[in-house]
């Protein structure tokens, strides 16, 4: 049974660019932005890649964190995103869902969605980080 854990109330990257924690449980994750022509826009006039990018991998770590035990912590290894649609304006909507959970990786996959449209989709695997000191037993 996993310990249910909040983020850390203080999140500076994700006040910056407007991220929204709408949901979050063991698991499983909805996050969201509107997107902000003057803070979000490439030079092509909607979202950059990056904002989508940070949506999808902050969504990742939201659904995480509540299965980490007490003192463990995660951390991005690496995260393959497609982008399928641009976003010029509104908000997007990122649900993310925990595929597979080990002993020291996880794997994860986010939607991202502008109103109705699939606009990215992204998997993730994590390090799920032990305190210091802590050792993996084998199974």
């Amino acid at each position: 049974m996993y310990m249910v854990m909040q983020l850390p109330a203080i999140h500076p990257f994700g006040e910056t660019i407007g991220l929204r924690i709408d949901e979050q449980g063991p698991g499983r994750s909805i996050c969201s932005l509107e997107v902000a022509p003057g803070v979000h826009h490439n030079p092509h006039q909607v979202a950059h890649g990056a904002v989508l990018y940070a949506l999808a991998d902050t969504g990742m770590g939201i659904a995480l964190y509540p299965t980490l035990d007490k003192g463990e912590s995660c951390t991005t290894i690496e995260i393959k995103i497609t982008y399928f649609r641009p976003a010029p304006a509104g908000i997007i909507r990122c649900e993310t869902a925990l595929l597979n959970r080990g002993r020291t990786i996880a794997n994860l996959d986010s939607r991202l969605y502008l109103g109705d449209k699939l606009i990215a989709q992204a998997n993730g695997n994590f390090a799920i980080l032990k305190p210091r000191g802590q050792v993996v037993a084998a199974p």
